[in-house]
């Protein structure tokens, strides 16, 4: 589990509960002014995922208007991009140029820099729940002359890096049970990753992306296209270089300095996925060859040879093991 911190409303008595989420959120994010109709008996549910340089907080509470002020800006600044995926609601946010709403679709950019009004709108249960990420601009390679441009840009989260980000932050957001301690930093990289490219991408500014960016956002890109089509025999390092440009020979470049070259690494995604079949149960009538032509392998003996390299055993006895005994 990745290292992180815990907020339940519950925890505290409800005349301090949302003084003591606003000193919070000051310290998770920057100060900002909180109003908020239901103070006086205040419910949110907060936790803060550490990554390093890099903090996510997935969220859920009741109405409330965060405003951070000029003043407030004079008085601290930690020179960071604050962005907020909405899972459930909406957000209406306020700058100094504009005004606009979003939804789950997007993401929506804050500057610590600059004044802004964010006034979250409840779903269906009466709470807001969202996402959100902490990114010190330092850690950004993006242009002085193009910053004034970040606070209002409206990132679709529906393709490319920005569903790749989106993603990320929602499995985050879900738990971090599957993680150890020290992946928290490495997770914070490939956060950076996909952010830097994502708001190149919005901007106009891929040239100014460092190589190793460009290296890693690809790596990303073609391994969420692998995840996405394992069931397809014909996925092959050759068409995966095809369908993003590149040649079979810079593909397995890309993938030098991976754990696992790429057809490695196809064929363990493959196995876990069928793995994972075996031991459901609601599956259990499902023949085993079925499974493996279901993840990519039209040849049951094929199947069975990588499954028993693999976990030790013939798939047949790891379903036998893995299945509780039927009523």
């Amino acid at each position: 589990m990745l290292v992180e911190s815990v907020f339940r409303s519950e925890d505290v008595p409800a005349a301090d509960r949302f003084d003591s989420w606003r000193t919070l959120v000051g310290r998770t994010h920057a100060p900002v002014d909180l109003v908020s109709d239901h103070r006086d008996d205040f419910r949110v549910f907060q936790r803060t995922v550490d990554l390093g340089s890099v903090s996510v907080w997935p969220s859920s509470f009741q109405p409330v208007i965060f405003r951070r002020t000029p003043e407030l800006i004079r008085k601290s600044d930690p020179e960071g991009l604050h962005l907020t995926l909405p899972l459930e609601g909406s957000l209406y946010v306020s700058r100094e140029r504009d005004e606009a709403s979003y939804g789950p679709r997007s993401l929506n950019v804050l500057d610590t820099s600059h004044p802004f009004e964010v006034r979250p709108v409840a779903g269906s249960d009466g709470q807001h729940r969202g996402v959100g990420l902490e990114v010190p601009m330092a850690l950004l390679p993006v242009p002085e002359r193009l910053r004034d441009r970040l606070p209002g840009l409206r990132l679709s989260v529906e393709e490319g890096f920005g569903a790749l980000l989106a993603q990320l932050l929602t499995q985050l957001g879900n738990g971090t049970g599957c993680y150890r301690p020290a992946d928290g930093p490495r997770l914070g990289n490939v956060v950076v990753d996909l952010l830097s490219a994502l708001l190149a991408n919005a901007l106009g500014a891929q040239d100014s992306l460092p190589s190793e960016t460009h290296r890693q956002t690809l790596v990303l890109r073609i391994r969420a296209f692998v995840r996405q089509h394992l069931h397809d025999p014909r996925l092959t390092p050759r068409t995966i270089a095809a369908a993003h440009h590149i040649s079979p020979g810079y593909l397995h470049r890309l993938f030098a300095d991976e754990e696992e070259t790429v057809a490695a690494w196809i064929r363990a995604q493959r196995l876990e996925r069928a793995r994972r079949d075996l031991a459901e149960p609601g599956l259990r009538t499902v023949p085993i060859h079925a499974i493996a032509a279901r993840w990519g392998f039209p040849r049951a003996a094929d199947f069975t040879r990588a499954f028993r390299t693999a976990y030790g055993m013939p798939p047949s006895d790891y379903r036998n093991r893995a299945m509780p005994p039927s009523e």
